[in-house]
């Protein structure tokens, strides 16, 4: 059951559904960082274009679709999001005929009996740290990765580290195709709303920032641990912790640590204008199928600090995320020492400049010309 939004149809359709919800998170800004370079594909190669597309979503919450605003043909569902995916998940609804290949962007991924699919894993963390998620959220992510597995004919991940992952789970190697994602999704950063946060916060002097949904498996109470071993000899200089409140919020205790900040969530624009004035972001999660913070500060051009995910490279100082001793002092290292945080800077900057959406775009786009 499907609504057509009066434009011709499209030989891909891209499931976009993880736009419906908030937050987006990284699979959301994952979405609109690809449509963002297909646009750019569009508008200066003219050697390669992409295809024509249609977005495939759950029935829009408001009369206006804000799908609208992204530039490509919309089909929605007649149901809504939850009833949908779980739809999907056990094999009792699809998408609609019609398109020669349908790409999901996440595990939530149709049956789509009609036409080739191609899935987006972004990571097998609900295996790699069961206990950073819920019963119900593990049960839900094994049985789409065994969907997934029978599903799909192309598989496409962020990291090499991913693909060695998936195929360790179960993947036909040949079927995993690597396309990390791009920096360059931010907009212009907004120093108004930057100081507003602050405000709020009461904080005037240095800080160090922390970015991501609040859950387990981002690892904020031992980054807080390590953040009050390293306190005294910071000189002052505060933690904001940016992000939305996830499963598993943290404790009394943790949300009235001394010198501690927490923002919650921020415009794209405000989050830039953060990044560039942080003495650095501090990024340690337990497990990361790629890790777009650490992108985005480089971009900015803060330097990083996080534990070893994908998209660091050589361009960060990388730490143990379950060494708190370790963090603590790379954290006063990353405040104290003038040279490394310059390095890091100039190293961030081009590490980051490596990776655009419009080279991720192309990469997907030669996939689906291959697979349809």
């Amino acid at each position: 059951m499907c609504q057509a939004r009066g434009v011709r149809r499209s030989s891909v359709l891209l499931i976009v559904e993880q736009l419906r919800r908030t937050p987006a998170g990284g699979i959301g800004t994952y979405v609109r960082g690809l449509l963002r370079g297909l646009s750019q594909l569009q508008a200066e190669t003219s050697g390669l274009e992409a295809p024509w597309l249609t977005l495939y979503a759950s029935r829009s919450p408001s009369r206006e679709d804000p799908l609208a605003a992204l530039g490509h043909p919309i089909v929605t569902s007649a149901l809504p999001g939850p009833m949908l995916t779980e739809g999907w998940l056990w094999g009792v609804s699809d998408v609609p005929k019609g398109f020669e290949l349908v790409h999901a962007t996440s595990l939530a991924s149709p049956p789509s009996g009609h036409g080739t699919l191609v899935v987006t894993v972004h990571d097998l963390a609900f295996r790699s740290v069961p206990e950073a998620f819920p019963t119900r959220g593990r049960h839900w992510h094994e049985r789409a990765w065994r969907n997934t597995l029978q599903r799909a004919e192309a598989l496409v991940v962020p990291s090499d580290q991913v693909a060695e992952t998936v195929s360790a789970a179960g993947a036909t190697r040949s079927a995993v195709h690597v396309i990390p994602h791009g920096s360059d999704h931010l907009p212009p950063p907004d120093e108004t709303g930057a100081d507003a946060v602050l405000a709020r916060l009461r904080l005037r002097g240095p800080f160090l920032l922390s970015v991501g949904t609040i859950e387990p498996r981002k690892n904020l109470p031992r980054l807080l641990d390590a953040y009050a071993r390293a306190r005294g000899q910071l000189d002052d200089v505060s933690l904001v912790v940016v992000g939305p409140s996830g499963w598993g919020p943290l404790s009394s205790e943790d949300r009235v640590r001394p010198g501690v900040h927490l923002a919650g969530a921020v415009s794209a624009a405000t989050l830039a204008a953060l990044y560039r004035r942080a003495r650095g972001l501090v990024f340690v999660p337990l497990t990361e199928g790629f890790g777009l913070p650490v992108l985005e500060a480089m971009a900015c051009g803060a330097p990083v600090l996080c534990s070893p995910v994908p998209s660091a490279d050589e361009a960060a100082l990388v730490v143990d995320p379950v060494d708190v001793e370790e963090m603590s002092q790379g954290m006063i290292r990353l405040c104290a020492d003038e040279v490394l945080r310059q390095k890091l800077s100039e190293a961030g900057r081009h590490h980051a400049s490596e990776h655009t959406w419009a080279n991720s775009a192309s990469a997907h786009v030669r996939l689906w010309d291959a697979l349809s």
